[in-house]
């Protein structure tokens, strides 16, 4: 399948990130998928509790745990960091230099690499590995790379 510079624009955050798989990410593989097995779950509530007993499977007890959590995956509300503010990186300053710049990617700007972004130490690495592939094979090439990747 060919994908359309403009989607790959909404999957792909300006810093290189793919936002599509992103846990905050609303239109996501993440959220999506959490709301799917939440649903089959459906009243399993009931059935955590009665397990504990009736197979002596303590882990059971963690269903409350799980279900919250479940619950916030799925309710993934981020529309990407081409819409909105970035909500896993407070301090990220690549969209606001984007805006600026007029570029679509960090790889395009006539500064990048540059320690405008905000990141970590680690992030930052990332960042500009994940762009300088992008300025070697091409935007549409490496979101096909890493389109049925896991970011995490």
């Amino acid at each position: 399948m060919t994908y359309d510079y403009e989607y790959i624009k909404q999957r792909l955050a300006p810093c290189g990130l793919h936002c599509g798989k992103c846990f905050a990410f609303a239109q996501g593989d993440i959220s999506k998928l959490s709301g799917e097995l939440k649903g089959s779950l459906g009243n399993f509530d009931a059935y955590a509790e009665r397990f504990v007993d009736m197979l002596g499977e303590p882990i059971f007890l963690k269903y409350p745990a799980f279900k919250a959590f479940l619950a916030h995956l799925s309710a993934g509300s981020c529309g990407g960091c081409r819409k909105e503010k970035c909500k896993l990186f407070k301090n990220c300053g690549v969209r606001p230099c984007i805006e600026k710049t007029g570029v679509d990617f960090c790889f395009q700007c006539h500064e990048f690499p540059c320690n405008k972004t905000g990141f970590d130490e680690h992030l930052h690495r990332r960042h500009v590995a994940i762009n300088n592939r992008m300025k070697e094979v091409g935007v549409a090439s490496y979101y096909e790379e890493v389109k049925d990747l896991s970011r995490y």
